[in-house]
């Protein structure tokens, strides 16, 4: 018979869902492909890079769509997935007054509109498979990818939930003054299909709105904070102290996957991020008490991840995990 495990809360944000028991004998660690499971040219489609087994936090460098083609079906409770947007194109962009290049490595290349649309719908079906039935997942995107994942829903049977504008008043100038300047994210939210019953912690989005209903625009502040009208979120770009160990060039603000989190998944629930990058998902998932796995084809963001993952623990503090009925008199 299954043992029950219990953790203590320790998040300062509280939702008003009590904190459920887990079976040990139904870790979340039963996600990763098993050892009996078949390679691909003699090499195994992932490697485990950080497993923080106590914690429920978890890093695997290899390939979204072959870890998540070789995973437990319907396992994860949430999924945030920022895609490579498809934009080293050999242009250049204005960061910190500076031009600079466009240019953010191999795996942010364009293979030419209908590649890059199967290659979403490939990984977006990977995503579909390990979603609980009830699970939901969030995308983030601008203008050149956006309208290829919302397609790709579609046709994948998905149910879109809503999509929901990010606005960022501290984005960079557009520097040839022929179009007006990129400021917005499109995060897409939807459920794994038609039939889900996906949660969604109203009463929570409610308070953070000051007792009103919270709308599908979002505007994040340059300090990190939070500041709320009647139907705005305001949240910034990562600011400066949530890069003091590297950065990601698409790196998302914590708050923003707080926010996300908070409102889609249940304290204990599992969260995943097949391109991780530098694991904001996964510092926000630990401050919020969720379980993370995150996935990622690069060393170096690998290893960032593992920094900014194992200061999220310390921030915490996390206490051990206890069994009922062991704890000392």
């Amino acid at each position: 018979m299954a043992v029950k495990v219990s953790r203590k809360k320790s998040s300062k944000i509280k939702d008003d869902i009590s904190q459920p028991e887990y079976s040990l004998n139904e870790s979340y660690f039963d996600f990763c492909i098993s050892e009996e499971r078949a390679s691909y040219d003699g090499q195994r489609p992932s490697s485990i890079y950080y497993n923080d087994q106590e914690h429920f936090v978890r890093l695997l460098k290899g390939d979204c769509v072959e870890i998540l083609n070789n995973a437990k079906p319907e396992c994860v409770d949430m999924i945030f997935a920022d895609p490579p947007y498809f934009l080293s194109n050999g242009g250049i962009t204005c960061h910190a007054g500076k031009m600079v290049s466009v240019n953010k490595g191999k795996w942010d290349k364009s293979k030419g509109v209908q590649e890059n649309h199967e290659f979403n719908r490939a990984w977006l079906k990977a995503c579909q498979r390990v979603l609980k039935p009830n699970g939901t997942i969030w995308v983030s995107g601008t203008t050149h990818i956006i309208y290829s994942i919302g397609f790709a829903m579609q046709e994948l049977e998905y149910k879109i939930l809503n999509d929901i504008v990010w606005y960022k008043h501290n984005a960079p100038p557009n520097l040839s003054c022929r179009y007006f300047t990129h400021s917005t994210e499109i995060v897409l939210w939807a459920a794994k299909n038609k039939k889900s019953k996906h949660y969604f912690n109203y009463p929570l989005m409610r308070q953070f709105n000051k007792g009103k209903q919270m709308r599908n625009l979002w505007k994040f502040e340059e300090d990190g904070g939070i500041h709320l009208t009647d139907n705005v979120w305001e949240i910034s770009s990562p600011p400066a102290i949530e890069k003091k160990f590297g950065k990601h060039p698409t790196q998302k603000p914590i708050e923003l996957l707080k926010r996300i989190i908070l409102a889609s998944t249940q304290e204990g629930g599992l969260v995943l991020d097949p391109f991780c990058g530098s694991s904001t998902t996964g510092v926000a998932s630990i401050l919020t008490g969720r379980k993370y796995i995150g996935i990622d084809l690069e060393n170096d963001y690998l290893e960032l991840s593992k920094k900014r993952l194992s200061e999220a623990l310390l921030k915490a503090n996390i206490p051990m995990m206890s069994i009922p009925g062991t704890e000392d008199a």
